[in-house]
């Protein structure tokens, strides 16, 4: 989720913070605890369909080999938060420092950098970024916003729609972060984290908790949605504030806003997976996914072609 600054004699910032779906009617074993205690008079008002699909996600249970459990079923948050922490371990395991790692060896694990991207091709960056931290204070921050906004969007989106979200809005963050980075002619410039890929979930939460086709009262729909709105605004104004304090780390707000960015266009065409018949939500995250990649490839071809002429 940060980015900070070396003196080297090349000048680095560091820039950070699949598919089972469910039939029409939500399966207990996929939904994440997003309900506070029941309020039956709420409940009441509800269609027989959506009754049911609310105590569905309240009961939090799936069964497996070894009879009923009880946690948040988010195999996709999963995947993301272990993804993240294996390539730290495995960078610890090759001596990088545990706390401050240098900038030649971030660019070793795949950082993001527009010399390397936009001169040298190495467009894989714009993925492996997201996956790579600068420390365990910067690991643990990210995954810890990660594994929250991860719970609470696998219902709505599914695991897929999550992991799709992560990369396409990470990708988008590093993208803009570089075409900054470029505008402002800083091509040794290396950013890594998986914070514009969070910033893009929190941007997928906030439109599609606007839905009025989730089973779920709207009161505490309305408390969700103030939850995430207030968690990228106070992350956006945390930035802003490390460019007028200088700490010796400053946070990438152009990663951020990019994956926010990213994440609110992804979500605008679809309907959340609970209360949305399977068929129109899979067609609708389908053109999501496919939108995406078309503007990401797009801005790219962009930066390559007329961007680094500049």
């Amino acid at each position: 989720m940060r980015r900070a600054h070396f003196a080297s004699s090349r000048p680095a910032h560091y820039s950070g913070d699949m598919d089972g779906d469910s039939s029409e009617h939500i399966h207990p074993r996929q939904s994440a605890e997003i309900l506070p205690p029941e309020e039956r008079s709420l409940e009441d008002r509800l269609p027989p369909h959506q009754k049911e699909q609310l105590r569905a996600v309240r009961a939090r249970e799936f069964r497996g080999g070894r009879g009923v459990r009880s946690w948040a079923w988010a195999p996709a948050t999963y995947l993301l938060v272990g993804l993240n922490s294996l390539v730290f371990l495995a960078m610890l395991v090759a001596h990088v420092s545990f706390v401050s790692p240098t900038a030649a060896q971030l660019m070793h694990w795949g950082a993001n950098n527009p010399q390397a991207v936009l001169v040298d091709g190495q467009w894989w960056r714009i993925v492996t970024a997201m996956f790579v931290h600068v420390g365990i204070w910067h690991l643990a921050s990210n995954m810890w916003c990660l594994w929250n906004l991860g719970l609470l969007g696998e219902p709505l989106l599914g695991p897929w729609g999550v992991f799709c979200a992560y990369l396409l809005s990470g990708a988008a963050g590093n993208l803009l972060s570089m075409g900054v980075s470029q505008a402002f002619h800083s091509l040794d410039s290396v950013g890594v984290g998986a914070s514009g890929a969070v910033f893009g979930l929190a941007g997928v939460l906030i439109i599609l908790l606007k839905s009025p086709r989730l089973p779920m009262p709207p009161r505490e729909l309305a408390s969700l949605r103030r939850y995430v709105i207030y968690f990228a605004a106070i992350n956006f104004v945390i930035g802003f504030g490390s460019m007028v304090v200088p700490v010796g780390v400053r946070i990438d707000n152009m990663a951020h806003l990019g994956g926010f960015l990213g994440g609110i266009l992804f979500a605008l065409p679809l309907v959340p997976q609970l209360g949305s018949p399977r068929p129109q939500f899979l067609a609708r995250r389908r053109f999501a996914v496919a939108m995406v990649c078309g503007v990401l490839v797009l801005f790219g071809f962009y930066l390559s072609t007329v961007g680094i002429v500049r």
